[in-house]
């Protein structure tokens, strides 16, 4: 790998770039290595284990074939994408010594993680409209949730989500990249890597914290609003169908807070602790895509007596009602 002296003029005839970065990774500690190895491990195989069980029991079961599951074995599909972005390498990555990744490599993980994380925001959003719409309109909920609108609504999540991370790397592919090359993380970042940029990036931050951070706060702020909503027109009623509906709008509040919480650190708070953002990191990495279908699944009764009638079927056991 090759980089320029500080002294040296990027554009000089002597010049080369950068073309892998090196990790500092989150401890030297042995004992901590093998407790991040364990945890991590854990984890990312239980979030792709329970995140997987919702999407074959949504597919498979007819009674979960609603608008509501639909959207929610999409959320699934989006975790199982978006936990398999930095956690395998950090789990690699963490009894090595050097820990690098090629400049084509970073530029990846930024890329999916950015359009993985802006089409799991739409989505949320969506859930949110799904919910309002059941709750407040039920006698119109599957005219208005047809299955070519729940269509629709994933093909513009998608679309939005791939518009929001091309146009954050269209500004940042093409920065001069000449030295140092070491990031006080384990996996890429956006605004880790603009300030590795040999040149002032001050105003391509500035744009990245609106872009990301403005968003992230405002989409946390409507679905807090959606929800406090929800919940106050909920406490009108007193009937078994009202306590249901709660419960899964609780299970959605929970999910918002987990997800927007660490993307609101990230890219809002001005100058956050070194600690404290990669122990987010590492929950955003490993933990919430796990906590997703903990969530929904402990919640939600339909979800776990379909989940017995699937192994009741892969064991080839009479159904369970």
């Amino acid at each position: 790998m090759k980089v320029n002296l500080p002294n040296e003029p990027v554009n000089g005839p002597n010049h080369s770039v950068v073309s892998e970065f090196v990790f500092l990774g989150l401890s030297n500690s042995w004992e901590t290595q093998i407790f991040l190895f364990c945890f991590s491990c854990l984890f990312y195989v239980s979030s792709l284990a329970g995140n997987l069980l919702i999407v074959v029991t949504v597919t498979s079961d007819r009674y979960l074939h609603s608008p509501m599951y639909f959207l929610l074995a999409n959320l699934s599909v989006i975790d199982l994408i978006f936990g398999s972005i930095a956690a395998p390498k950090m789990i690699y990555d963490l009894f090595r010594k050097q820990k690098v990744i090629s400049f084509g490599g970073c530029v990846a993980q930024i890329f999916f993680s950015h359009a993985v994380g802006g089409t799991e925001m739409v989505l949320l959003i969506a859930m949110a409209f799904d919910r309002y719409v059941a709750i407040c309109k039920p006698l119109h909920y599957l005219t208005i949730m047809s299955p070519r609108r729940c269509i629709l609504i994933l093909v513009g999540a998608w679309t939005i989500g791939l518009l929001h991370s091309s146009a954050q790397l269209a500004f940042v592919v093409n920065l001069p990249f000449c030295g140092p090359n070491v990031l006080d993380s384990f996996y890429c970042d956006l605004p880790r890597l603009i300030r590795l940029a040999c040149t002032d990036t001050y105003k391509l931050e500035s744009m990245v914290a609106a872009d990301s951070g403005l968003i992230s706060l405002g989409a946390f702020f409507l679905l807090v609003l959606s929800y406090v909503f929800l919940l106050a027109t909920l406490q009108k009623h007193s009937s078994g169908g009202s306590a249901k509906a709660l419960s899964t709008l609780s299970a959605h509040v929970t999910v918002v807070v987990l997800f927007f919480g660490p993307l609101i650190f990230f890219y809002v708070w001005p100058s956050p602790s070194t600690h404290l953002d990669k122990f987010l990191a590492v929950f955003d990495a490993v933990l919430t895509p796990f906590l997703n279908p903990v969530i929904y699944t402990f919640r939600n009764r339909e979800m776990k007596v379909a989940m017995r009638r699937v192994f009741s079927l892969l064991l080839g056991v009479r159904k369970i009602t």
